[in-house]
């Protein structure tokens, strides 16, 4: 079972979304407050398991609603996701991956994990 793990950074707060293996699965924006943090928290456990996947590694790719997750290769040419709200807002992004199927396996990992994960504070 994963889990949301809040915590303080030099600039405010923000969670990690960690699977049962305790590997990072998504991690969220720095917020200014834990009660914006937990907002965040709620947002993901609400639009992750109804997102669409948007690939836009691929040419031609259907665009999708939001809430949805989209893939893209970064810079560096790895893959990585990021998880927006029905509004339009990023609201959990991933690590890059080497391969695109880890990528998605890293969304279904978040889709699975978000809904019943424990909330804990570092």
């Amino acid at each position: 079972m994963g889990k949301f793990v809040i915590r303080n950074t030099n600039t405010g707060i923000k969670f990690d979304l960690k699977a049962g293996n305790g590997e990072v699965i998504a991690t969220s924006e720095v917020y200014t407050t834990e009660a914006a943090c937990k907002k965040g928290i709620a947002s993901v456990q609400k639009n992750a398991p109804v997102a669409g996947v948007e690939n836009q590694t691929v040419e031609g790719y259907a665009a999708e609603k939001h809430p949805k997750f989209e893939v893209y290769a970064d810079k560096a040419g790895e893959y990585r996701f990021r998880l927006k709200a029905t509004n339009g807002q990023v609201i959990a992004t991933s690590e890059g991956y080497k391969a695109l199927a880890s990528c998605m396996n890293g969304i279904e990992s978040v889709k699975k994990n978000a809904v019943d994960a424990e909330i804990v504070k570092e």
